[in-house]
């Protein structure tokens, strides 16, 4: 499954919302957790928050926080699902800004990291910390810098894989 993710999905260019917007969420649910968790429960988010259309998950209320922290294939922290659904609004939000997608590939940095080994690969940069300090400006939460650099890694806004690795460069951005 990790194997599958890494090889097919992980550091390909994300460029629309409702991915984008799904990204950030199992960002924000995975923090502490093991990627491998958060994979295994996808099908589970997917479902329990409407396949994340943006749109229906800012109007759920009260009593979906209540359905979802009861739901067993989702990770059921209250601070994460209040959080899924705040960021939810200030995605659709954004949309007066020119959108969710614009906003955050607009930090991606003029360079990318060059890890020869797994020691080298940072947790956070410059970028990382500029793209969660706007993003916290324009009412997301849990969108730390660590977990705004795992997220850059997972769209392919930066290429951390090793410098000899096969998938080094396939993501069309960086060469």
């Amino acid at each position: 499954m990790l194997r599958d993710y890494y090889d097919t999905e992980w550091g390909v260019p994300v460029r629309t919302e409702h991915a984008l917007f799904e990204r950030i969420s199992l960002e924000a649910f995975q923090s502490g957790l093991s990627w491998a968790i958060i994979l295994r429960k996808r099908p589970g988010f997917r479902t329990a928050f409407a396949d994340f259309d943006p749109d229906r998950i800012a109007a759920f209320d009260e009593n979906d926080v209540a359905r979802l922290l009861q739901d067993e294939q989702i990770v059921r922290n209250r601070l994460k699902v209040r959080a899924t659904i705040t960021n939810a609004k200030a995605t659709v939000a954004l949309r007066e800004q020119g959108g969710l997608v614009d906003f955050v590939w607009g930090f991606q940095p003029a360079t990318t990291p060059q890890p020869r080994t797994q020691a080298d690969v940072p947790t956070s940069s410059e970028a990382s910390v500029s793209l969660a300090k706007a993003l916290k400006k324009v009412g997301f939460v849990f969108v730390g810098p660590t977990t705004m650099f795992a997220l850059m890694e997972a769209i392919g806004m930066i290429d951390t894989h090793l410098l000899d690795s096969h998938r080094r460069g396939s993501s069309g951005v960086w060469g």
